[in-house]
């Protein structure tokens, strides 16, 4: 069973959550709804529920100003937005949960799937990444991402990531200064959060940093040397693609 809390200054929206999550996930018992960020600090601190579903953008006092009366979440949280979609990229960096409004029954259930098997709530580091990030107003303003691993969360800026290899369930990452992270999703996942900043998934396996390509040579198929020497062949499929992005570069 999950406790919830559902905050939303929309009646509409907060009556679609209910009929949603009783129709479709029986497992989530609603503790409260609240269509203010202060009603819902009041009914967190009453209910102590095991997530909050919130709406960022509320009158008086928004979901971030609520989240920053909580020195340290003993809940988890799901976002729940109708932002664009360089915000909904914000998420992906943070690595924090969120509904895109109007909310799809396969989402939601996929969501309390996560939270169910979740093995940690969200940091206050997450939260002010999702922070800076959502509130940038270019893509160049989302510098840094949160990289889950098995034993918590790794802060990094985009900008050292050389590239990211496929390892089965999971995906190496390799960083300037010969760092290499094991983050605990595949490689698909990654590339979702970073496509279109400067990445390009080069080949099934790997995903690049444009900026750490040293050489590309065009014989032998393609392949790219990267700065820290890693020599990576390009798909033939995606080999096109690729020129015409590297020259535009």
């Amino acid at each position: 069973m999950i406790r919830c809390i559902l905050v939303d200054d929309e009646s509409n929206s907060l009556e679609m959550m209910e009929w949603l999550l009783k129709t479709y996930c029986p497992q989530v018992v609603i503790e409260a709804m609240c269509n203010s960020a202060e009603k819902g600090i009041e009914a967190i601190n009453k209910f102590r529920p095991d997530v909050v579903f919130l709406d960022i953008e509320m009158p008086h006092m928004n979901g971030f100003d609520m989240l920053e009366q909580f020195e340290k979440l003993s809940f988890d949280v799901v976002f729940t937005t109708a932002y664009d979609q360089f915000a909904i990229k914000a998420f992906k960096y943070s690595a924090l949960n969120y509904l895109l409004k109007p909310v799809d029954p396969d989402d939601l259930k996929t969501t309390i799937e996560r939270l169910e098997s979740r093995k940690a709530l969200p940091t206050r580091e997450q939260i002010d990444l999702l922070m800076q990030n959502v509130r940038g107003t270019s893509k160049q303003s989302i510098s840094r991402i949160a990289l889950t691993t098995n034993d918590g969360m790794m802060f990094v800026s985009t900008q050292d990531i050389i590239y990211c290899q496929s390892d089965s369930n999971y995906t190496n990452v390799v960083l300037t200064g010969g760092k290499k992270v094991l983050v605990s999703k595949v490689l698909k996942d990654i590339d979702d959060a970073l496509h279109g900043s400067d990445f390009y998934r080069i080949h099934n396996s790997y995903l690049v940093n444009l900026n750490h390509i040293k050489k590309f040579v065009r014989g032998d198929g393609g392949y790219v040397i990267m700065d820290d020497g890693t020599t990576i062949g390009i798909s033939r499929s995606r080999r096109q693609e690729f020129m015409e992005l590297f020259e535009k570069f």
